[in-house]
């Protein structure tokens, strides 16, 4: 049974000053996500703590816990836990502090920051066990690009594709799944980007991981075993912070011979072959996000992600007329949304 906000608000309270037996602890607002999770952050004893609140008839605690104990053996820097209530759903855990990579992110420390994501996603898809987790499949794979025609087609644009526009579109979603489908299988985070990378360092965390000290990563409990350029993806075509695309493509090539260097990419996989998995890998993330943004807003009352669209629509535009095979599929998109503002919501 869930409870309203307010008893909510009042269960989480009680629970943080039980477990740091102070009566007169206060709690305040650190962030939340698209989902029913929010976090909140208290001070005790001189040192910073996050209550993160994950109502589990809505988001089920138990595979945050278990992935970040795979990350955390791995040597990689996600919140150490120091209490938790499975039954109400309350976690207290380590603060990685509030640099995330979005605010921190500029032209002369990309190289460095993005060096140490590097790493971190490395170690990720080299050392962290994920045969037993759920695969990120045909079914998935359509399951995210359909979220596009009902949501911003259909639901935002108003506009219903005809038999020989959906002919279009499969024929863009068959090449993007099977783009996925080719490639080497990995861990797979889901959400490797900015917003959930923080700049971590001995001055703002009081518990320090055994591995890399930075970057904190959050946000894992949806990981997947799937194509292995999926989250350099999300990272180097992030949907909040755009770069040059020729930057961009050096990161990649600097990640392939990482890769190759590791022995989880064979020879055969050329900066070509490797670039195109990239491409059109980051392409179905897109294609899902941009129905992703306005089911938020439209299903969940959720607005704050519409003015990140145009980034979204932007790299789902230029790298499909990049692909010839996916150029009608860019037309098709252009027709429908050429001189709408996608930042605002459509008439009910």
């Amino acid at each position: 049974m869930s409870l309203s906000a307010q008893d909510r608000a009042t269960a989480r309270l009680a629970w943080i000053r039980h477990a740091l037996g102070d009566p007169a602890l206060p709690l305040e607002s650190a962030s939340s996500d698209a989902s029913f999770r929010s976090y909140w952050r208290t001070t005790h004893a001189g040192q910073s703590w996050i209550v993160m609140d994950s109502p589990p008839e809505h988001e089920d605690p138990r595979p945050w816990l278990a992935i970040g104990a795979r990350l955390a053996a791995a040597g990689l820097h996600v919140p150490k836990v120091a209490a938790q209530d499975l039954q109400q759903g309350f976690l207290l855990i380590e603060d990685l502090g509030s640099r995330l990579y979005l605010t921190e992110l500029n032209e002369a420390n990309a190289d460095k920051l993005y060096g140490d994501a590097m790493d971190a996603l490395l170690a990720m898809q080299t050392r962290v066990a994920c045969d037993d987790l759920p695969p990120f499949d045909h079914q998935v794979l359509v399951n995210g690009l359909e979220v596009m025609p009902k949501w911003f087609l259909e639901r935002h644009l108003g506009h219903t594709p005809s038999c020989e526009e959906w002919d279009v579109l499969e024929a863009a979603f068959d090449v993007i799944i099977r783009n996925a489908l080719a490639q080497p299988r990995c861990f797979v985070h889901r959400d490797y980007h900015s917003r959930n990378l923080l700049v971590v360092d001995a001055n703002n965390s009081g518990i320090i991981a055994p591995g890399l000290l930075s970057p904190g990563i959050l946000d894992f409990q949806g990981a997947l075993h799937g194509p292995i350029t999926y989250d350099l993806a999300s990272l180097l075509r992030d949907a909040y912070v755009a770069w040059p695309r020729g930057r961009v493509e050096g990161w990649v090539e600097s990640y392939r011979q990482r890769l190759r260097h590791a022995g989880a990419i064979g020879g055969d996989v050329d900066a070509a072959r490797f670039l195109r998995w990239f491409d059109l890998t980051g392409l179905h993330r897109h294609v899902r996000v941009l129905g992703q943004f306005y089911r938020l807003w439209y299903r969940d009352g959720k607005p704050g992600y519409l003015a990140d669209v145009p980034q979204v629509y932007r790299y789902v535009i230029e790298v499909a007329k990049s692909h010839p095979e996916l150029a009608d599929f860019a037309a098709l998109l252009e027709r429908h949304a050429h001189g709408r503002d996608l930042t605002k919501v459509a008439a009910a």
